[in-house]
């Protein structure tokens, strides 16, 4: 009841977008969340319930979703995009610029150039003496596959339109979709079988 008011609120605040993250509990990485016990932590059947509630809600109120937690009013450039085939997702979040390059500034950011993925030290004190003695700041990188290329693709048809067009995916890449992704497809039959997906 409470998240449906604060919900309310929201929408009489009137924003072009909204995005709704759920709560990571990891006291073990944050400090700070050491002082919040895990009973008094909603289920992950009443977080369910939460989302399902706040999409009710944004939906009545005109908003569309356009995925991964994130709503945006139908004239926004975001909901555009997604009508359009252009809507892309980074780490920043959703866009409408395709496949950038992005630069992570700051204390445990990533960065993707090219091909290549990069995360800044999470460590204040090595982050700073890395800043101090005029050296990159990155902690790893990892250099995308071919497969980790063709999955991203899948991956990221599906976080901004909904659906993989796997003609698409063949001519793109070279291969045979039913093929390539015989393993995931079975794991989908349940899915499929149950209504959550075609």
């Amino acid at each position: 009841e409470s998240f449906r008011d604060t919900i309310d609120l929201i929408i009489l605040a009137d924003p072009d977008r909204i995005s709704i993250f759920n709560y990571a509990h990891l006291p073990e990485l944050f400090k700070p969340q050491r002082r919040i016990n895990d009973f008094e932590l909603p289920s992950s059947i009443e977080k369910l319930k939460i989302l399902g509630q706040f999409i009710d809600q944004l939906e009545e109120a005109g908003y569309l979703y356009i995925g991964m937690d994130h709503f945006a009013k139908p004239s926004d450039e975001l909901a555009i995009a997604q009508v359009e085939g252009r809507l892309n997702r980074n780490f920043q979040g959703y866009s409408t610029h395709a496949d950038c390059d992005l630069v992570g500034l700051g204390l445990t950011s990533i960065g993707k150039v090219n091909n290549c993925y990069v995360q800044n030290e999470k460590d204040i004190e090595k982050y700073y003496e890395r800043i101090d003695n005029n050296t990159i700041p990155i902690a790893r990188g990892l250099k995308r596959t071919v497969s980790d290329l063709i999955r991203g693709y899948v991956i990221m048809e599906l976080m901004s339109q909904f659906y993989v067009e796997m003609n698409i995916v063949e001519e793109k890449f070279g291969i045979n979709f039913y093929g390539y992704f015989l393993k995931e497809l079975n794991q989908l039959a349940d899915m499929e079988r149950d209504g959550l997906l075609t």
